[in-house]
Order: structure tokens, then C-alpha cells, then sequence
């Protein structure tokens, strides 16, 4: 059944009802899957973690959330709706010629997102540059969150941008991996290890678990990155 936003606002919208202002976007190139094993991810980053709203989206000390794994963005969209950075009233528009809400988020459209995602790759290395210029202009507040998929990982620009992190400590980058074992290859003894080998800390917790995520995206990594893998059900990524 589709979402009723009679008398819905932004300040009345909990975790339960994400689902249903998914169901009202509709047409085609949803990538329904790699949209919905985002959610919960995005709802703890956004409700708990985050310091960034809708009237600090430009504020120089606010926090950067990158989403490089951008197909499928339904629920990114529903979580800045639901957070006020998008009008619930567009939603329903996703993908048409004329929406703001295309099939990747553009940075040009919407207040709050931060990178244009496109080729699968980018956004880790992105987030690495981002990350690296804030330390470069003393903004020691802000903090850089990058999610990705596993199967992203294969990308090789995202090694690079794992060692260079890693190399020079970049502490207040954090990596979110949405591992559903769609990576070609894998690694031996889990994603993380691919970073840890680095010099990242890293968390593994599931990824429908909120308590757990919030913990591990708030946890103290002094002198370097922090990689999150946030395991999920094997779906498409």
C-alpha cells in the first residue's frame, strides 16, 4: 500500500515509516535492494549521529556524508525527507524528467548532498580529498562519512584512497562497507581487513542494528580512519 502524507510532516516521522515514503516513489531504475539494505545505515547516521540539518547544510564546521554507492537512492531520499532537507510532497516525483530526485543524487539539486555519486569508486577517494582539505584548513570539527558497497571495493582507485588515509592518519574520515559478499573477490578474514592492513580501526556489526551501528560510528579513532562493515542479508548491490 502507498504512503498517505495526509497531516505527515519531517517532525512526526519515525524509522517505521521510511518504508512507506519508499513506496511512493515509483518508475523505473529503482534498484529497489541496493536501496532498502541502505536504510538503517542512513536513519542512525542521520538521527544519531550526523551534525548536519537543513539550516546548517553549508556551514563550513558541519559534518560531510558521502554517498558513493548512489544507485538506487531511494532511501537516501526518504531519510532526507523525513529529516527535512527535501519536500515529502516531491518524493513522489523520483525519476521523472522534471524532479530534483533523479536516479543518483546531484549536489546542484538538493541542499545536503554533498557529491554528484555516478561511476561506482568515487566517493571513497572523494571523501579522502574532502577529509584531507578540512585538516588542511584547521576544521578539526567536521568529519568525513563515506558508504560504499563490498562490491565497489573492487574498484581499484578505492585501494589507493585506503593506503593514503591510512598513511596519513586521516582521523576524522569513517567508511561505511555494505557488505552483502557481492564483491568479485572478497579478502581473507572480512572487508575490514582491507583497511586494517592500512592503519584503520575497524568495526564489524550487522547492519539492521541500530544500537550496535551508532556505537561503531561513534567510536573514538584517534591517529586514524575508521572503517564500519555493516553486514547485510546477500542481495543485489
Amino acid at each position: 500500500m502507498l504512503w498517505n502524507m495526509t497531516n505527515t510532516t519531517a517532525e512526526t516521522i519515525t524509522f517505521a515509516d521510511l518504508p512507506g515514503l519508499m513506496s511512493i516513489m515509483t518508475g523505473d531504475e529503482k534498484h529497489d535492494h541496493s536501496a532498502e539494505s541502505t536504510l538503517d545505515v542512513l536513519w542512525v547516521l542521520y538521527d544519531q549521529v550526523l551534525r548536519v540539518s537543513p539550516q546548517t547544510a553549508a556551514d563550513d564546521d558541519r559534518d560531510r556524508f558521502l554517498l558513493s554507492k548512489g544507485h538506487g537512492p531511494m532511501a537516501y531520499y526518504a531519510v532526507l525527507a523525513a529529516k527535512g532537507f527535501i519536500d515529502l510532497a516531491e518524493l513522489p516525483g523520483y525519476g521523472s524528467f522534471t524532479s530534483r530526485l533523479g536516479h543518483h543524487p546531484d549536489r546542484n539539486l538538493i541542499a545536503g548532498v554533498e557529491i554528484a555519486s555516478g561511476s561506482l569508486g568515487h566517493g571513497l577517494p572523494i571523501g579522502t580529498g574532502v577529509a584531507l582539505g578540512l585538516r588542511a584548513r584547521g576544521q578539526d570539527a567536521a568529519r568525513v562519512f563515506v558508504l560504499v558497497g563490498d562490491g565497489e571495493l573492487d574498484e581499484g582507485s578505492n585501494h589507493e584512497a585506503i593506503a593514503f588515509a591510512g598513511a596519513v592518519g586521516l582521523d576524522r574520515l569513517t567508511v561505511i562497507v555494505m557488505d552483502n559478499s557481492s564483491s568479485t573477490y572478497g579478502w581473507p578474514g572480512g572487508a575490514e581487513t582491507r583497511f586494517t592492513t592500512e592503519g584503520w580501526s575497524a568495526a564489524r556489526v550487522s547492519g539492521r542494528d541500530h544500537a550496535a551501528l551508532a556505537q561503531a560510528l561513534t567510536a573514538p579513532h584517534p591517529g586514524t580512519p575508521h572503517v564500519v562493515v555493516a553486514v547485510i542479508e546477500t542481495t543485489s548491490n
